[in-house]
């Protein structure tokens, strides 16, 4: 695996005192760590994120879990805000700034040159991956135990209209169940551009029509700019 600039030998220690959880499988600690642009330069295939992918499978499930048995006052628009407002990109990059991620996260000599130690994106995904690696390396039981010490007090004290900035697609679902209209669809349109900086461009279907593009630098990034074309389409019709 590609070492960080200017990593000590303790970073890993650090980063699992940080999280509470000491790995068995140390490579897929540092496979959580490690940035496709890293991963690009050296070479090699090993990078985050296939476990970011499962890390916020398993996020989502366990903060809705947490919801339907803490907040069960609570109708589904406001659970689905309450948890909108624990799994996006400002709340998960906090915790990675809280645990100093961006000193850890192995990345490609570009993306350091660009400031990516300091980018939410960069350090929310690699969040997600560390929460996909210890699923992996422990099960279910030390991934509840962190998401519970990271979410739980505040899923369990949060009003029934929680503050924040909801994201898009969940703005979106909102309004098109509001209207008695089918869910969302999301289709990814194209996918270019090198393995270490790909580019996707999603179109969302509301009703069988497609109402929003957009694009990224991840799927799920293209997926927000994309609900967020289709919310200003909607309010004007």
């Amino acid at each position: 695996m590609p070492k960080s600039k200017g990593e000590k030998p303790d970073t890993l220690g650090a980063i699992e005192r940080a999280l509470g959880y000491s790995f068995r499988d140390r490579e897929l600690l540092e496979r959580a760590l490690t940035h496709r642009s890293a991963a690009h330069e050296a070479r090699v295939t090993g990078h985050n994120e296939p476990l970011e992918f499962l890390g916020d499978a398993v996020l989502n499930f366990l903060v809705a879990d947490r919801i339907v048995r803490r907040r069960s006052d609570l109708d589904e628009g406001a659970m689905t805000r309450l948890r909108a407002s624990m799994v996006n990109t400002h709340r998960l990059a906090k915790e990675a700034l809280r645990m100093d991620l961006g000193r850890a996260v192995r990345l490609g000599k570009g993306e350091e040159r660009s400031g990516g130690r300091e980018k939410l994106s960069i350090l929310a995904d690699t969040t997600e991956a560390l929460i996909g690696a210890i699923y992996l390396d422990g099960g279910i039981r030390p991934v509840r135990s962190l998401i519970l010490r990271l979410f739980g007090p505040e899923i369990d004290h949060a009003g029934t209209r929680p503050a924040g900035n909801w994201d898009p697609k969940t703005r979106l679902q909102e309004l098109v169940q509001a209207r008695g209209i089918v869910l969302p669809e999301y289709r990814l349109v194209s996918e270019t551009g090198p393995d270490h900086s790909r580019q996707f461009e999603v179109e969302v279907l509301v009703d069988g029509q497609v109402i929003g593009r957009g694009a990224g630098s991840a799927k799920k990034r293209a997926e927000q700019a994309a609900a967020s074309e289709a919310l200003r389409a909607l309010k004007q019709s």
